[in-house]
């Protein structure tokens, strides 16, 4: 329990975000170099050391650059995720010495350094990129306002004077997007924001000088040639040309086997295809392109010219992989390494393959894909393992020793003979033969590894070359590597307020090694990041037998239940998020994990969670399941991830008249045979934390062959981007960036076409079924839409952004967050919160109200930067 003084809006204290709220050191920090002195004259120490924080917000946001180098290499730059924290630490002894710290926005994924006193950090919550100047007292000097969880950054151009940023298409901050894009098809759904690093405008968050919009799903990586004048972006999700035939049309000619071991037929359901580059076909080969009606072109990285007059789009290259996670170029061959998995969701069942294919053990392939000379060669770096072992039979050891899993960051050596590369899901940096590589070759190697503290993320060399650091993500660490002796040679751990729940759990999620016998799978190859993968899977098995569904009907549902059991063969299935699902019953789309067998100590959701152990032998390929002790921890860890703010509904939590209508239907209206509304089975109720749904069973009518659980809601703007409904139409679409939907098995192209298209609603017209769209696209969330929200006033910029500091003052005197403003004040650091007085509270310094902070950020240097952090979940 945590105690709050009363003129806090909201407990300060109990926001795991907010660190500290003094501005003074806890730690004694080492005294910088003499390089970093003459740089940083006033170290200033704004993320501190705390204790672990029980109400830790777990986010999960997956790093993309959280290191970089100054340009002399004396200065270590690190993006401190968890603390929403700049750490500055000095490279020129034997061990990192931290001198410097400045809290930024939340969920720091990138950073990236444009010159000797600039240094710049994506902020992947705040939707936000943190300008931070390290002269005199490091502070930001400048926010920018991005689109929608932006991601990475890199400078390229003429001078490196250009800021390239990936994010995806929508945002509040996002003056470009259009609600109406949300059910506009063919329309990219990734963007490249470009900024003028000498001229960023005067508007609110910035001016970019263009958007360049990528025809994919969201982006992730970037890279730039050696010369400057390219720039390399990287779709995240990317897909792999896959997408469900709807068992309307599959019925009756689906591939066998189509009954369980017992003999019972299995239910009628989709059937997942993949485009060869001449038709759609199943795993048979039969033809099912009549069906498809649009394309997928499988556009993954994209080739930007960064010296244009306006940078604008070359080219595309394709078939890279299914989830694309870095990039890196070689500086003397040009190539271009994407480290990526590739997903084999075209291939049928989970299990022991006894009757049928199967995917345990080899879920995903693990790659670098080599694009040079616009050749693009994907390269298997995991090509001595033997996939066909029979279930519960492990590779040899030494062979296990040389496994690499979800390639991350990477960086190559000044001659470009040697790829470092850090395979998170398997705690090692591989030392890889770039020529090799770039003739599409690849020997593993174990001798060519290093073992490094668990799930490492950011990789960079020295200056020199002689050394390499490491981000390791399970415990907030920053390792030194001599990579001549290939050993760690020192271990810094970074401030880090995440709760033991989450980092003892967190391995369990990404470690493939711990969690596969052959070291090459883990539950992090689809839950990206504890999210989705944009894919579907078929991961029933017909080895196995029925099983009992002994769960609730919802009460409102007037249709008979179809089946009394779950039949083991589900067909495809929509990879699902682990965000949010504390509060949402039973687990899985048919709520088959029941965890109605819960102990006393134990929720429903935590029983439902344990019950997919078996998946860690049948699908990820273990030898065994954990142990009781493991599954508590992953579980545990499992159900802390919460949901990002809705990025679409407005910033003051309101909804537009269209939006309000949906939402004034969805409560009130008896849509359903005249019977039940919306919210009887899919129940938002922010007390009881239920966010679209009851954790019941419904018969979901005549296009589905089994009973589902009622789904929540909290993410189906995160769905869009596939149009096309094959049951439901004949027109072909074109060209589109998703091959799966809406619904389970994700075979509706849209919202509207499930709410419109079935005639399963008695809506009044389809205006009223489109407003009851509009409301599900900004559909609540545990966490609100200011939560993480930031601005930088300063002396150019007060007319600007005085609005949005009001708007943000305003939602604090609400509730909806707690208010702090960061800057300096006569060169010193200032770390304030808004109370119930009206005025901000620091240490050292008087109280001051809001007024009076903008009247001193009009002084030179003395940005004030004002960020609305989530309020305590549970405070007194």
């Amino acid at each position: 329990m945590s105690s709050c003084s009363k003129e806090v809006w909201g407990c300060i204290t109990a926001s795991a975000l907010a660190v500290s709220l003094s501005s003074t050191a806890i730690a004694s920090p080492s005294a910088p170099s003499s390089t970093a002195k003459n740089l940083i004259s006033k170290p200033v120490f704004g993320c501190q050391q705390t204790d672990e924080n029980p109400n830790f917000l777990n986010y999960e946001s997956g790093q993309v650059r959280p290191l970089a180098l100054s340009d002399d290499g004396s200065l270590l730059f690190v993006a401190n995720t968890p603390a929403n924290c700049l750490e500055i630490y000095s490279t020129q002894e034997k061990k990192l010495r931290r001198i410097s710290a400045v809290q930024v926005g939340l969920e720091p994924v990138s950073v990236a350094v444009r010159n000797d006193r600039e240094v710049w950090v994506v902020n992947h919550l705040s939707d936000s990129v943190s300008i931070i100047d390290i002269k005199g007292t490091p502070h930001i000097k400048r926010t920018l306002l991005v689109g929608d969880e932006p991601r990475d950054i890199v400078f390229a151009g003429d001078e490196d004077r250009r800021a390239f940023i990936t994010t995806a298409h929508r945002g509040q901050n996002h003056k470009g997007f259009d609600f109406e894009d949300l059910r506009t098809p063919g329309i990219g759904r990734a963007d490249v924001w470009v900024f003028d690093s000498k001229n960023l405008g005067d508007e609110l968050g910035g001016t970019p000088e263009t958007m360049l919009s990528l025809f994919s799903d969201t982006p992730r990586a970037l890279t730039v040639s050696e010369d400057g004048k390219t720039v390399y972006a990287a779709a995240f999700l990317s897909g792999n040309q896959t997408t469900v035939i709807p068992p309307q049309i599959v019925a009756g000619k689906k591939p066998p086997p189509n009954e369980n071991i017992e003999g019972i037929e299995a239910p009628e359901t989709g059937l997942i295809v993949r485009y060869n580059g001449e038709k759609w076909v199943d795993e048979l080969g039969a033809d099912w392109s009549k069906e498809v009606l649009f394309n997928l072109p499988d556009h993954d990285v994209f080739e930007i010219d960064a010296d244009a007059e306006t940078p604008v789009l070359k080219r595309s290259y394709q078939h890279v992989g299914t989830t694309l996670y870095n990039m890196a170029v070689n500086p003397v061959s040009g190539a271009v390494y994407v480290s990526n998995i590739d997903a084999r969701n075209e291939v049928r069942f989970e299990g022991p393959g006894t009757n049928s294919t199967t995917v345990r053990g080899h879920i995903a392939e693990n790659r670098i894909t080599v694009i040079n000379n616009e050749k693009v060669t994907p390269v298997h770096i995991n090509p001595h393992v033997d996939f066909s072992l029979p279930m519960g039979e492990a590779i040899p050891a030494a062979e296990k020793a040389k496994s690499l899993a979800q390639p991350m960051n990477m960086v190559v050596s000044d001659d470009g003979e040697t790829l470092l590369m850090s395979a998170f899901g398997s705690n090692r940096i591989a030392l890889i033969d770039a020529k090799a590589l770039d003739k599409g070759e690849y020997t593993p190697d174990a001798s060519k590894q290093i073992t490094v503290p668990g799930g490492p993320t950011g990789v960079l060399l020295s200056n020199n070359g002689k050394r390499a650091y490491v981000y390791s993500r399970y415990d907030n660490v920053v390792s030194t590597i001599k990579l001549k002796q290939k050993k760690v040679v020192a271990t810094t751990a970074l401030y880090n307020p995440e709760p033991a729940i989450v980092k003892d759990g967190r391995p369990f999620l990404y470690d493939a090694t711990l969690t596969s016998s052959n070291g090459t799978a883990s539950c992090g190859s689809c839950h990206i990041f504890g999210d989705m993968d944009a894919l579907a899977w078929d991961l029933g098995n017909p080895d196995d037998v029925m099983a009992d569904n002994l769960l609730d009907t919802t009460p409102g549902n007037v249709l008979p239940r179809k089946e009394t059991q779950f039949h083991p063969m589900k067909g495809p299935m929509t990879t699902q998020t682990f965000r949010g699902i504390a509060d949402s019953g039973p687990m899985h789309w048919r709520g088959d994990r029941q965890g109605l067998d819960a102990a006393n100590d134990e929720t429903q959701e935590k029983a439902a969670f344990k019950e997919f152990s078996h998946a860690f032998v049948g699908l990820v390929g273990r030898q065994t399941e954990l142990d009781e002790h493991d599954l508590d921890a992953f579980t545990d860890f499992a159900l802390t991830i919460t949901s990002s703010p809705n990025p679409i509904r407005n910033l003051d939590n309101s909804l537009t008249p269209n939006q309000q209508a949906g939402r004034d239907t969805f409560f009130n209206e008896n849509l359903d045979g005249g019977v039940s509304t919306c919210n009887s089975c899919h129940t938002l109720d922010e007390s009881e934390r239920k966010f679209g749904t009851d954790g019941l069973i419904a018969n979901a009518g005549p296009f589905i062959s089994q009973d589902f659980k009622v789904a929540q809601l909290r993410n189906m703007y995160n769905k869009v981007g596939m149009f096309g409904t094959p049951q439901l139409s004949d027109i072909h679409m074109g060209d589109q960036v998703r091959g799966f939907g809406f619904l389970h098995d994700g075979m509706f192209a849209s919202m509207d076409d499930f709410l419109i298209l079935i005639q399963a609603f008695f809506w009044k017209d389809d205006n009223q079924a489109m407003q009851v769209s509009d409301f599900l696209m900004v559909f609540d969330t545990e966490n609100l839409p200011i939560e993480g929200q930031q601005i930088t006033m300063s002396r150019d910029n007060q007319r600007a952004s005085r609005p949005r500091v009001e708007l943000l003052l305003s939602q604090a005197k609400q509730g909806s967050c707690s208010l702090v403003a960061s800057g300096l004040i006569g060169k010193k650091s200032y770390y304030g919160t808004y109370g119930l007085d009206g005025k901000f509270h620091a240490k050292g310094f008087p109280a001051y109200s809001e007024k009076k902070l903008r009247r001193l950020s009009k002084k030179p240097k003395q940005q004030m930067t004002y960020t609305c952090l989530p309020n305590a979940l549970a405070a007194s």
